[in-house]
């Protein structure tokens, strides 16, 4: 046997001074020369640890065995039995947070982790140049309603659908896919990758249902009264503010429209969506997470001259996925770090001129424990800015949530569900996703939306057996 590289096998990606300027696809994933190679630095583990820590408990040494023994038909049977959606998890879950966190051969010191997300992207991407074989739905087992097309919703209903249950998916946008649509760019996860995993869900016999607003054009009482169970994926795209002075100057964006428009709405493909995204000079982007990246590599790549993160916090702290903070390092933009706004400046004219911040020092951690971030008296300085990103987080959607009263909602306003079976307390309705835990991460959101899953089909088939015999 070879012996083992101390390093992944490197994935090639358009030159920083390139795709700075574009929004094509920044890594161009693996060769199968290239998985083979790093499928070999597995170590097969039993009681592989990689496993527990994904949350949707992907048979990983399975399906990397396969992909070096060059079975791809198996390594994507064995990755379709977990997850829905591999070919988007490949590109955006943190797996260094998360299953290469805790990969025995990167626990040495010498060893880099197995790219497992790097992999599976590999064994996805194969998969969507086969042909789809559509499958038909007896639905003899019940009728499931899912609302909110986001990677929750996706990942319940593909698996609601795959144990024979009649699913209809109610988006209330044109387009389905959710934050994977409207919230990350195409330089991170192509339009045309969401749109196949779609198709593929579809292909399972599920429905989707686009524009319709679940609360406004349908109600909950409908929804309740056709189905036998419904579980609420709506997220959380509502946008925050810091409520600073000058938050209503012309130039100001929360991260949730900055990204709809260039996302949802083709600002990324302007001149042939004339889609009226600002043309900026000089940008400012507010906050640390992937969310704050994604704004911030958008305003460059649609021509802003300098474009600066003002984060609150260190590098250490920052939430953000660390190759996306090295991509964008490498593609120029500028970090304020410890830094926080405090104004926005106008020019006169009801326009964006600058933001006003100050410098902050760390003290105790707070209660989400990092470090609480604290004024430093008498430091304030000036940033030139034409647009500024809020990218803070969001909050619940109030659509649907404000038409049905019923349903109880925690300190927070999201949606009081079961952490273990996603159950609320409306019998029959189900919950998970970020409408629940808040803004998070799509793997996350497709763990709750497999929780869920196996829950409602629990829950239908314990009522049909309770039901009298007619």
């Amino acid at each position: 046997m070879a012996k083992r590289s101390y390093t992944k096998t490197p994935m090639r990606e358009q030159a920083p001074e390139i795709r700075n300027q574009n929004f094509k696809e920044v890594a161009l994933g693996y060769t199968l020369a290239e998985g083979q190679l790093e499928a070999s630095r597995c170590l097969q583990c039993k009681n592989a640890p990689c496993i527990t820590n994904c949350p949707v408990m992907i048979d990983i040494p399975g399906f990397i065995k396969a992909v070096e023994e060059n079975n791809m038909p198996m390594a994507y049977e064995i990755l379709s039995r977990y997850t829905n959606l591999p070919a988007i998890c490949g590109r955006v879950c943190p797996q260094e947070k998360q299953c290469e966190m805790v990969c025995r051969l990167g626990r040495s010191k010498k060893f880099e982790p197995v790219a497992i997300g790097k992999l599976e992207r590999l064994v996805a991407d194969w998969s969507l140049e086969q042909p789809v074989e559509y499958n038909e739905v007896s639905g003899e087992k019940g009728r499931v309603a899912v609302i909110g097309s986001g990677p929750s919703g996706l990942t319940a209903a593909g698996d609601l659908a795959k144990l024979g249950y009649d699913v209809t998916v109610y988006e209330a946008l044109h387009a389905p896919g959710g934050v994977l649509t409207y919230g990350i760019p195409e330089f991170r996860l192509p339009k045309r990758i969401v749109k196949q995993e779609i198709e593929r869900i579809i292909a399972q016999g599920v429905k989707i249902e686009t524009n319709v607003v679940v609360g406004k054009t349908l109600t909950m009482d409908e929804i309740m009264t056709d189905f036998d169970a419904c579980y609420l994926s709506v997220g959380a795209g509502a946008p925050k503010f810091q409520g600073i002075k000058g938050t209503a100057l012309n130039g100001v964006y929360s991260s949730s429209e900055y990204l709809t428009r260039v996302n949802l709405m083709h600002g990324y493909q302007f001149p042939k969506y004339d889609t009226p995204v600002q043309k900026s000079k000089n940008v400012v982007v507010i906050g640390g997470g992937n969310v704050a990246m994604d704004a911030a590599r958008s305003a460059k790549r649609l021509g802003a001259e300098k474009v600066s993160i003002v984060y609150r916090r260190s590098l250490e702290e920052l939430p953000a996925r660390q190759e996306e903070y090295h991509h964008s390092v490498e593609e120029g933009i500028d970090y304020h770090w410890l830094s926080n706004p405090i104004e926005y400046i106008n020019d006169g004219t009801g326009r964006l001129a600058a933001v006003k911040c100050v410098q902050m020092e760390l003290g105790e951690p707070d209660e989400s424990g990092r470090r609480r971030p604290i004024t430093i008296p008498d430091s304030e300085f000036i940033i030139e800015a034409d647009t500024a990103i809020e990218a803070i987080g969001q909050g619940a959607n109030k659509v649907l949530l404000d038409t049905f009263p019923e349903l109880a909602l925690n300190k927070w306003g999201y949606i009081d569900a079961d952490e273990e079976t996603c159950a609320t307390s409306i019998p029959g309705i189900f919950a998970g996703g970020d409408i629940v835990t808040g803004a998070a991460t799509v793997i996350l959101a497709m763990g709750a939306g497999k929780i869920a899953a196996t829950e409602m089909d629990q829950y239908i088939q314990k009522i049909k057996q309770e039901e009298p015999v007619k």
